[in-house]
């Protein structure tokens, strides 16, 4: 009963210190900070395990997007100073995971469950959406933000035709592998946490380190699909006036690629969900 009270109060504490550094470091607007308040509350109030890989998520993100500031300036049409986020964005990134986590809080309480079908195919589908929700966004973000700081030439997903670095769809071999380890990081902390907040028998308890490999995995589906999406829905174009690529069309714009039906915001809920998807029913196939 303790938990009852307790984990929310410590939910927060924690959510409130982290929402007012974010707002004052620029990583959050006031929009975004309130709604990343309440997701993050949600998050550690139903798990330590949830809250931790929000918590990785956000934290890598953010440093990535700082990291060559002056470089992605040049590029980035929409270059914000410290990548400031609102609160369509983190619904965006956290609003599925959201609807998982209350799901799981439904059916299993405050108990923290392994990742075993043979207790529950259905909790472990949820918790698994959950991890591909996170691994998806983080793979994205390590891949945009590291992958255009890279000297590669991006190639455009569909065509593998070279494009200039910030165009929908372009993908380096750099950008792949940091969406695979970022997938891994998030892997890594949720089975780290688990071991202190979860019971389970050796052999599951065991079969847990599969959740590692499943993220990676996770985080690179995430950023193929996401690279895919904006290569064909989301439009890219050259503006010969500010000289950079640009995401909507218009008379001093020459297109590269995509038709413009979705932007980033979509792009990015599509790619979370399908990935979700796909890493609930792997989840609840392995364990």
């Amino acid at each position: 009963m303790e938990s009852v009270f307790i984990q929310p109060s410590v939910a927060v504490l924690i959510s409130f210190v982290i929402a007012i550094k974010a707002y004052r470091r620029k990583s959050l607007d006031v929009t975004g900070a309130v709604a990343g308040f309440i997701v993050m509350t949600l998050h550690f109030a139903i798990s330590y395990r949830f809250g931790a890989i929000l918590l990785v998520f956000f934290f890598t993100s953010s440093k990535l997007t700082k990291v060559g500031e002056d470089k992605k300036r040049r590029f980035d049409a929409e270059f914000k100073e410290g990548g400031q986020r609102n609160w369509i964005q983190v619904l965006s990134n956290s609003g599925i995971a959201s609807v998982l986590v209350l799901a799981v809080w439904r059916l299993a309480g405050w108990e923290d469950k392994c990742l075993d079908g043979k207790e529950s195919v259905v909790i472990t589908s949820l918790i698994g959406g959950i991890i591909g929700q996170y691994s998806c966004c983080n793979g994205d973000t390590w891949s945009s933000e590291l992958g255009v700081l890279s000297d590669a030439q991006p190639r455009l997903i569909t065509t593998f035709k070279p494009v200039r670095r910030g165009t929908n769809g372009g993908v380096t071999l750099a950008g792949l592998l940091a969406a695979a380890a970022a997938g891994g990081v998030i892997g890594l902390a949720f089975v780290l946490i688990g071991f202190f907040t979860t019971k389970c028998v050796f052999d599951v308890a065991l079969k847990q380190l599969l959740v590692i490999p499943v993220a990676a995995l996770a985080g690179l589906c995430g950023s193929l699909i996401d690279s895919l999406l904006g290569a064909t829905l989301q439009f890219s174009g050259f503006c010969t006036v500010r000289n950079k690529v640009v995401g909507k069309p218009g008379p001093t714009v020459r297109k590269i690629s995509g038709l413009d039906i979705l932007d980033n915001n979509a792009v990015n809920l599509v790619s979370i969900l399908l990935t979700a998807l796909l890493t609930s029913v792997g989840c609840a196939y392995i364990f």
